[in-house]
């Protein structure tokens, strides 16, 4: 969940933050060794101008953004490779006649508008190509005869040849790679994410900001989980079947998996103790085992990234060096010993609301002790991973991420064909904006004025919100990055120095493109600005123009999204958040059944694709009110309502969480008897908000559910006394009572934290319907 923080300062930070991650140096050297082999045959050739349109296709295709199979990228590459050559010919053919260039750009931009419609690589290709047509259109096409255009044609072929050639023979390699690096990623956002859990008691002032990160931290995991789940499926297919590695691999994403929801609900535990006095007794070993998790997360992320395995001891068998993890869990549970048994030998002072609190620290432990295993597990199968071993944890019964059935092409088409559907009107509004940006810079005098339709090509995306970020990032990032170029024109005066500047430019670029855009655009207008000087095609000037340019490209991109067929968030919202609620609401259905039922508990890949659908619908319902942030303030509405509810959507998810979790320590012996008659309510309250989304009507009033809470809180505080009556007698007996406690302790919590979640919900929708 991002900062809603909009003091212009904090904002301005905020666009040139950079995202968890290291720099891709990789991406880097391969883009310097890319664009390095056309400019440099330029340079030797004396034919600087014609090497610019190998150089500008090879760029091009090396920019395409595709995860997945060696067949999946192979494709993209070459349609790509196709893509960027036909609109250079098609620009060619229509260059010189201006009544033909701009209906024909209206055509092209439209239908690479339209492909995004098949996902995101054929977006990606789309995009590449719509800007080597705009740039081709203005610079470099010209129809004089032939023979020029068949060179011209060839040599634009010819560069994205070399990057395909190039890539695709490095992937060859090693085709698994792409897996193995999301792999590693889910590790690493899942590192970063224990990391914040440790912190959930430290800084009780700054709750508020703990919890938007520790929200904005979990949905990363999530998405990358699901990143991961889709690369794997198209690497090892059904048809196909996995390999070894495959199968190793397919065990650590689904084990990602586990780990996040033992995270939740060991912050939802962290919560509730850290409001008691007993906790901060055990915070400091409880703060050093997490942050010890949280260290072995990123070495096992390192070891699959890498390919080899990290520092390595013996414990059975090698593993990825976990020693400290290993102490720190010793000196917690000796902890806890010491204190349990200060607790218990002073029971005739302990009171009955605070016995919950002892159970509770006891299950943090505990939780903290299955996490700390899960963990060398996990170093187990990546040292068998990285060793190319094959051990009995890979034989699992773990499924395979099911695959969805593609739909056909022109079905897809024709029920988007329609003002109904978002992509439609983006794509149209992007064909109206880019073509009239194009009669702009082709009828005013303005030098370099295709800067103008480029900018707003990439500026402008589906939603205001989108295309708003994008243009001050991009406006920002061109006028600091014109700067610098217009610095380095004016001092370096060498061809070979600008050559040289260029290419460093161009691996920092694309070393931080995943990290931050704008930084990104920093250092990619002033390579483009040594670019056009290196083929004098301009001087320090150009870089005024491209500022210029820029700034006129970002407001018809702005204009464009607010005036053509907008798509405001305010409106699309309430459905969000139905579905939203309606996904964690058949998650805790299920959850409620197996508590409800033992004997039939649903099967473990049911479970976690509730779990994982809940998950998904809170990260849309997130992703939507950050677009609604950045809508205007009279589109947008009254905000806080929304982050209310979303906040407590994503508690109750983190309560049914816990539930699941906690289920697998239930027996099933003791039933609180007002259990299913407290949960049908909640599932009817829930169902009623729902409808109320969906149909813009207030919900009904709540019934009476602190009645049946009572009931339960009567039943545990018998448990409780019964229990505190036996340690009095003997307190290391493990009896029925003591099971009971145990089972229904952390059950009674996390009921009262739903029901508290369920009116809070209640009321903010009330409010919002108002």
């Amino acid at each position: 969940m991002q900062s809603t923080d909009k003091r212009p300062l904090s904002w301005l930070l905020q666009q040139f933050q950079l995202k968890p991650g290291k720099p891709a140096i990789l991406s880097g050297l391969r883009s310097l060794f890319i664009l390095g082999v056309p400019i440099g045959i330029g340079i030797i050739t004396n034919h600087a101008a014609e090497s610019a349109i190998a150089t500008m296709a090879a760029w091009f295709v090396g920019m395409v953004n595709v995860d997945g199979a060696y067949r999946q990228r192979a494709t993209a590459m070459i349609a790509a490779t196709i893509g960027v050559t036909l609109m250079f010919l098609i620009a060619s053919l229509v260059s010189n006649n201006l009544w033909l260039a701009i209906p024909t750009t209206f055509l092209v931009i439209f239908i690479a508008g339209l492909a995004s419609l098949y996902g995101n690589v054929a977006a990606s290709v789309s995009l590449i190509t719509s800007i080597m047509f705009v740039i081709s259109l203005a610079k470099f096409a010209s129809f004089s005869n032939w023979s020029t255009l068949i060179l011209h044609c060839a040599l634009c072929l010819a560069g994205g040849a070399w990057t395909s050639f190039l890539l695709l023979g490095l992937w060859a390699v090693r085709p698994d790679v792409p897996a193995m690096q999301i792999v590693a990623n889910c590790y690493l956002s899942l590192s970063q994410f224990v990391n914040l859990a440790s912190q959930r008691g430290v800084n009780p002032d700054e709750r508020q900001e703990w919890t938007r990160q520790f929200l904005q931290a979990q949905d990363t995991v999530i998405q990358d989980l699901t990143s991961a789940r889709s690369v794997w499926t198209t690497i090892w297919t059904r048809q196909r079947g996995a390999t070894l590695r495959g199968n190793q691999l397919l065990v650590l994403i689904e084990d990602v998996n586990q780990l996040v929801n033992s995270v939740v609900a060991l912050s939802e535990l962290l919560a509730i103790a850290s409001e008691h006095q007993l906790f901060y007794r055990l915070q400091e070993e409880i703060q050093q085992v997490i942050e010890q998790l949280a260290i072995a997360l990123q070495m096992l992320s390192e070891a699959i990234s890498n390919d080899k395995p990290l520092r390595v001891y013996a414990r059975g068998k090698n593993s990825v060096h976990l020693g400290d993890l290993d102490r720190t869990v010793e000196a917690l549970e000796h902890r806890w010993e010491v204190l349990r048994a200060q607790v218990f030998n002073q029971t005739i002072n302990l009171q009955i609301d605070e016995y919950p609190d002892v159970v509770n620290i006891r299950k943090i432990t505990a939780s903290l002790t299955k996490l700390a295993q899960q963990v060398h597990t996990d170093a187990d199968v990546v040292t068998d991973l990285i060793q190319g071993k094959k051990s009995s944890i890979t034989q699992r019964d773990i499924s395979p991420p099911a695959q969805s059935e593609p739909t056909a092409i022109i079905d897809t088409l024709r029920q988007n064909f329609t003002f109904e559907s978002v992509l439609f009107r983006h794509a149209l509004r992007l064909a109206l904006i880019v073509t009239f940006a194009e009669l702009l810079a082709s009828v005013l005098p303005l030098p370099r004025g295709y800067w103008i339709t480029l900018t707003a090509l990439v500026a402008l995306k589906p939603n205001f919100g989108g295309t708003s970020e994008t243009t001050v990032q991009r406006v920002i990032g061109t006028i600091l990055g014109g700067i610098i170029g217009i610095s380095l024109v004016l001092l370096l005066k060498n061809s070979l120095a600008i050559a040289v500047c260029f290419l460093f430019l161009v691996f920092v670029a694309m070393a931080v493109r995943s990290l931050s855009y704008s930084i990104f655009i920093i250092l990619l207008t002033p390579a483009i600005i040594l670019l056009l000087n290196l083929i004098r095609a301009g001087g320090w000037e150009v870089g005024v123009l491209r500022i210029v340019d820029s700034l006129i490209g970002g407001v018809l991109a702005l204009l464009g999204s607010y005036l053509l067929f907008p798509s405001w968030e305010r409106q699309q919202l309430p459905a969000q958040l139905e579905k939203t609620i309606r996904a964690n609401l058949a998650y805790f259905q299920q959850v409620i059944a197996n508590y409800l039922h033992p004997e039939q508990d649903a099967s473990a890949d049911s479970m976690n694709m509730l779990r994982h659908q809940a998950a998904l619908e809170n990260v849309n319902a997130n992703a939507a009110a950050q677009r609604l942030f950045s809508e205007p303030r009279h589109i947008q509405g009254e905000i806080e309502p929304v982050m209310t509810l979303i906040t407590y959507i994503r508690g109750f998810f983190s309560s049914v969480t816990t539930l699941a979790e906690h289920k697998r320590e239930f027996s099933g012996e003791y039933q609180f008897t007002e259990l299913k008659l407290l949960t049908d309510i909640i599932i009817q309250i829930l169902e009623n908000l729902a409808d109320a989304l969906g149909q813009g009507q207030s919900p009904q009033a709540l019934p009476a559910l602190d009645s049946y809470l009572e009931v339960i809180h009567n039943q545990i505080e018998q448990l409780h006394t019964a229990r505190l009556s036996e340690i009095a007698r003997n307190s290391q007996t493990l009896t029925s009572t003591l099971q009971a406690v145990r089972e229904q302790t952390p059950l009674s919590t996390e009921l009262d934290r739903i029901v508290n979640e369920i009116k809070v919900m209640h009321c903010v929708i009330a409010r919002l319907q108002e």
